[in-house]
């Protein structure tokens, strides 16, 4: 999430020094049809259970299967589902699995694993815990079939089981589902179109995905995360980039086949460049920047100085520090819903309007009294580069900044610590932060979630989101939600955005997504 800039001058980089970062296809990895990408980290969290990595989410969506998925649209359709219904009073729902389900081991996927899976996953998610508030009992009924009893009619049920945010509900085996979630599964055993092989795995190098040959896939087309996912390749091989310069080279010298986020600095370069091509969407598709603060520490345990902030976050100056290109930029986005989205509203927007000199008469009228503002700063990301706008901005106001640089790991290491840090910066697909339920910062209110920011006039609003029977009663709850939210602070946004992918043009039928997905696709000599 946090990819590093590339510089101008590093794109020197050839062939002959590729093979010497291990990018050149390992002999035991090599598939006459094999797809070398390069996504935005390395695959490190296997458990798609466990965490909101959206490189996590990509593994689990290649590895796993979903009951349901979302399609382009935004509908929820069935994916290992074949058939399910409601009774007349909505509080029993059945479900039965398609036939020809199976784990990479061989075992046929049953109705067990299912329930397990679910309850598994879902203390550990928002929605997920919504959906457990609401159940009466979930049980398997035969092999193929289990029921789930509501205490009340839940009406985003489905939306839940097909959600397209992280942690997955994915359906794993009982016996990994039986796995604690404060532990990690062992084994990545799932049903998905690719298996993991663990035995070509090489960290810091490659991860080897090999095409699923028992998949069944539906016989619908592929819209998105929903319908049929046809696998036409024989493997995907995860490269490992030393930084996005390289990967940019390897791109224009055909050593890769697809790069998830491009350097924003080489994009002049790559449009150029023969035989690639950019995908860059807009609307959902885009991502949000985030700021995430730390209520249980000083000095944002104060929400008149958290408050502050809203008038120092100057979104089109960091857009434009980080160098994004005028046509995948999003212009001033007050919306913690995302723009050009269906729940999009300016409620509560009106505090946050750039003002250096109103936020120092704030300031200085709320308790701080110069504690040090620690920042988490992810080195060389774009992350960065939105963090230093807002610290110069933070410090003509009055406020004592200490800058703390490391990597995106230490970062997610030291965020679950309730002190010895104050902020730190992040994006996120937009698909993640479209819907109060669903926006990591926002549906996490009150909840044991990093950062701990909590106003208890949310949570009851989240609830009756969850259950309005109409768009237009979500819409209101969405502004009222937004505008509590803006008086809380949980996170600043500093901007919305593309990161166009590249790919090579010997790849036919991509899906066009922020997504990498990789069924369908098929790559040409």
């Amino acid at each position: 999430m946090n990819g590093l800039r590339a510089r101008r001058r590093d794109v020197v980089v050839g062939a002959s020094a590729l093979a010497g970062f291990g990018i050149i296809r390992p002999r035991e990895a090599h598939a006459a049809t094999a797809l070398n990408l390069v996504l935005e980290s390395e695959v490190v969290i296997l458990d798609p259970h466990v965490i909101t990595a959206a490189i996590t989410r990509t593994f689990g969506l290649h590895v796993f299967d979903m009951l349901f998925a979302m399609n382009e649209k935004g509908e929820i359709k069935p994916q290992m589902v074949d058939a399910w219904e409601q009774s007349s009073d909505r509080l029993t729902w059945t479900f039965r699995l398609r036939d020809g389900l199976r784990f990479h081991d061989g075992a046929p996927v049953t109705a067990a694993d299912c329930v397990a899976s679910l309850q598994r996953w879902a203390p550990g998610d928002p929605l997920g815990r919504m959906l457990l508030a609401a159940t009466a009992s979930i049980e398997a009924r035969d092999a193929r079939s289990f029921t789930l009893a509501l205490k009340e009619p839940f009406p985003l049920l489905l939306q839940v089981l097909g959600k397209p945010n992280a942690p997955l509900p994915v359906i794993m085996p009982e016996r990994l589902a039986r796995t604690p979630r404060t532990e990690r599964i062992r084994e990545p055993i799932g049903s998905g179109p690719f298996r993991f092989r663990a035995d070509l795995w090489r960290p810091g190098n490659v991860m080897v995905l090999e095409r699923n040959p028992d998949y069944v896939p539906r016989a619908e087309p592929p819209d998105f995360l929903a319908g049929g996912k046809d696998v036409k390749v024989d493997q995907l091989n995860l490269r490992v980039m030393p930084d996005q310069t390289t990967g940019a080279n390897a791109l224009m010298a055909g050593e890769i086949d697809y790069m998830q986020y491009l350097p924003f600095d080489l994009i002049p370069l790559l449009e150029r460049a023969r035989d690639v091509r950019l995908l860059g969407l807009g609307g959902l598709h885009q991502f949000q920047g985030n700021f995430r603060l730390n209520h249980e520490a000083p000095p944002f345990n104060d929400p008149a100085v958290r408050r502050v902030l809203w008038k120092l976050v100057d979104q089109q100056a960091i857009l434009t520090a980080i160098g994004i290109p005028p046509q995948f930029q999003a212009r001033q986005c007050g919306s913690f819903w995302m723009c050009d989205a269906p729940l999009s509203t300016l409620a509560g927007a009106e505090i946050a309007t750039v003002d250096i000199e109103a936020a120092r008469r704030e300031l200085q009228a709320t308790r701080y009294n110069g504690e040090p503002v620690i920042v988490l700063e992810v080195a060389g990301s774009i992350s960065q580069t939105a963090a230093m706008v807002l610290i110069q901005n933070m410090k003509q106001a009055g406020f004592t900044v200490d800058e703390q640089v490391m990597d995106w790991g230490t970062v997610l290491a030291r965020r679950v610590r309730r002190d010895g840090w104050s902020m730190f910066a992040v994006y996120s697909n937009g698909t993640d932060m479209m819907s109060p339920l669903t926006h990591f910062y926002v549906a996490s209110t009150c909840g044991d979630f990093p950062g701990w920011s909590c106003d208890d006039r949310i949570p009851p609003l989240l609830a009756a989101f969850a259950k309005a029977e109409t768009t237009e009663e979500r819409r209101r709850l969405a502004a009222e939600i937004q505008r509590l939210s803006y008086e809380l602070t949980p996170s600043l946004m500093w901007g919305q955005f593309t990161i166009p992918a590249g790919y090579r043009t010997r790849l036919r039928n991509l899906i066009q997504s922020s997504y990498p997905m990789f069924w369908q696709v098929e790559r040409t000599s």
